[in-house]
C-alpha cells in the first residue's frame, strides 16, 4: 500500500482541521452518533440511574420478606427430599429468621432490624416482593439480572441504556462500574460488557479506594518525555496507525472504542480529578454516608461519588457490594447470623445517606436508584444455621423519578420459597426500567447473527403498578 496516499475517514477529516487535542472534543459527539435513539419512544421520567448490586443472593426472608409460618414450622423437615439443581449442600430443616421484623412508615413495610437506616425511607419505595429467576447459580444467576440472559457475550444493561440514549455529558463516561474494593463479582467483567453492542458502550471500572481512581490518566514521572507538546506529533502517528489497522480490520468495533477512549481519558485529565475527589464533600455529608466508619468506608465512598457522578452528567452508575466468593458478600451459606448482618450494616447507613442527599440536591426528580441482587435464599437452614441459593423468589426495590411511593407489588408463598402472586422476571424488571428512560423495549433491538436482539429477550412485561 502507497503510505502517501491518505483517505481520511469523518474523524480523522474533523480531527486534522482541529489539530492536536482539538480533535477530543469530537468523540461524545461521536458517542452521540452511535446511539439507537435520536428521540425516546415517549416521554421518559428517568435520566439517570443508580445501581446497587448486592452480590451473592441477599436473603428476602431475613430483610424486607417476613415468614411468620417459618417460625411456626422451625425446625421441621418438610424441604424436598432430593437436592435441587443448583444448590450446593443436603436441604435442612425449616428455619426461620434470627432477625425481629417491625413495620415503619404510613405503609406500614416489614423491614428486619438489619436494615434500621433503609427502613426510614420505605414510604419513598417501591417494592417487587416476587421476583424471580431461572437459575439457583450466582455466575448465570448475574448475568441473568444484569443482561436478561444466563450465559456470557449479550450486552448487559448499562450498555443497553448507552447505546441507545448515548451521554448526557462529554467529559466523562456514560456508564461507570464501581467493584468492591475487595474485588470483582460473579464473571469479573462479564457484567459491564457491551457484548455484541459496540466496545465503547461498556462500563468503564472506577477503583474508588485507590489514590489514583483512572489507573494511568496522567503520565508516570518516569515518563519525562510525554509532555503536552509532544501531542500533537503523537497524535498525527497514532492516527496513520489507526487508519491502517482500520482498513485491515473493518466492523471490529474495539479500535474505535478505543480511540474513543483515548480521547475521554484526555477530556477527564481535566474534568475527573474534581469529579472523583470525594474529600471535596461537606465534612458533614462524608460521614452521614459513613465515610469516618471502617464497616460503611467503602461502600459509603462509592454512594457518594456514585450521587456525584450522577449531579455531573453521567448516565448509568453500578455500585456493587462484595465481590464473588464464598466469604465477604451476600452469599451466606455457612452461618446466616453471623454472616448477614455485617455485610447489611456496610451497606444501610450508605444507601440511606444516597437517598437523601440526591433528594436534597433535587436529584430525585431524574434519578432512578434500584436495589438489586441475582437471587435469594431457602426457607431451609443449611449447615444447621446457613442458607442455601433459591431463584424461586426474591426482593428488588426501587426509588426515585418515576416511582409510585409506599407500594409493595407480589407476593412469595408463605414459606418465601416461591413467587406466587404478580410475578416479576428480570425482563419485566429490564422492561420497566427502559419503559422509565423512555424506551419500548420491544423495539430497542440489534441484528445479531440473524436475530433482532433484545436485553428483554422475546419476554417482558412493565410493571406499571410500581410507575407513578
Amino acid at each position: 500500500m502507497n503510505q502517501n496516499i491518505i483517505h481520511p475517514t469523518r474523524r480523522q477529516f474533523l480531527e486534522t482541521i482541529g489539530g492536536g487535542f482539538g480533535g477530543v472534543a469530537l468523540s461524545q459527539l461521536f458517542l452521540r452518533d452511535s446511539s439507537a435513539l435520536v428521540t425516546p419512544h415517549h416521554p421518559a421520567k428517568v435520566k439517570k440511574i443508580i445501581q446497587l448490586f448486592m452480590t451473592g443472593g441477599a436473603s428476602p426472608m431475613d430483610i424486607f420478606d417476613p415468614k411468620p409460618e417459618l417460625d411456626r414450622l422451625h425446625g421441621q423437615m418438610l424441604g424436598p427430599k432430593e437436592k435441587p439443581e443448583g444448590f450446593t449442600g443436603p436441604v435442612g430443616a425449616i428455619m426461620k429468621s434470627p432477625f425481629p421484623f417491625a413495620q415503619h412508615g404510613q405503609s406500614g413495610k416489614w423491614v428486619s432490624s438489619v436494615f434500621p437506616e433503609q427502613a426510614k425511607h420505605v414510604d419513598e419505595m417501591a417494592f417487587l416482593m416476587a421476583m424471580t429467576t431461572k437459575t439457583n447459580v450466582h455466575g448465570p444467576g448475574a448475568y441473568m439480572m444484569n443482561s436478561g440472559f444466563l450465559l456470557p457475550g449479550f450486552p448487559c444493561m448499562g450498555a443497553w441504556v448507552s447505546y441507545a440514549l448515548g451521554n448526557l455529558t462529554d467529559n466523562l463516561p456514560t456508564f461507570v462500574v464501581l467493584p468492591d474494593s475487595k474485588g470483582l463479582p460473579y464473571n469479573q467483567r462479564g457484567c459491564f460488557t457491551s457484548g455484541f453492542l459496540p466496545a465503547l458502550h461498556q462500563g468503564t471500572v472506577i477503583n474508588a479506594a485507590s489514590p489514583r481512581p483512572v489507573p494511568d490518566l496522567f503520565a508516570s514521572d518516569k515518563f519525562a518525555f510525554a509532555k503536552r507538546d509532544g501531542d500533537p506529533a503523537g497524535l498525527a502517528l497514532l492516527r496513520r496507525l489507526n487508519q491502517s489497522h482500520a482498513e485491515q480490520h473493518r466492523g471490529d468495533s474495539r479500535l474505535e472504542a478505543r480511540i474513543a477512549s483515548y480521547e475521554l481519558a484526555a477530556k477527564m485529565q481535566l474534568s475527573a480529578p474534581e469529579a472523583f475527589d470525594v474529600m471535596r464533600e461537606p465534612e458533614s455529608l462524608r460521614k452521614s454516608y459513613g465515610l469516618e466508619n471502617k464497616v460503611t468506608e467503602d461502600f459509603g465512598r462509592r454512594c457518594l461519588l456514585a450521587t456525584r457522578l450522577v449531579e455531573r452528567g453521567v448516565r448509568f452508575v453500578q455500585v456493587w457490594s462484595g465481590p464473588q466468593g464464598a466469604t465477604g458478600n451476600w452469599d451466606n451459606h455457612a452461618n446466616i447470623l453471623t454472616e448477614l448482618p455485617p455485610m447489611a450494616a456496610s451497606v444501610d447507613q450508605p444507601i440511606a445517606a444516597l437517598l437523601s442527599d440526591l433528594k436534597s440536591r433535587g436529584l430525585d426528580k431524574e434519578t432512578l436508584v434500584i436495589w438489586t441482587t441475582e437471587f435469594g435464599r431457602t426457607p431451609f437452614a443449611q449447615n444447621g444455621v446457613g442458607r442455601d441459593h433459591n431463584g424461586g423468589s426474591f426482593v428488588t426495590w426501587l426509588w426515585g423519578a418515576g416511582i409510585k411511593a409506599g407500594v409493595a407489588h407480589g407476593r412469595s408463598d408463605d414459606w418465601g420459597y416461591h413467587a406466587v402472586e404478580n410475578k416479576t422476571s428480570c425482563h419485566d424488571f429490564h422492561a420497566t426500567i427502559l419503559h422509565l428512560l423512555g424506551i419500548d423495549h420491544e423495539k430497542l433491538t440489534v441484528r445479531q447473527n440473524g436475530i433482532d436482539r433484545r436485553l428483554t429477550d422475546v419476554h417482558g412485561e412493565v410493571v406499571r403498578e410500581v410507575l407513578a
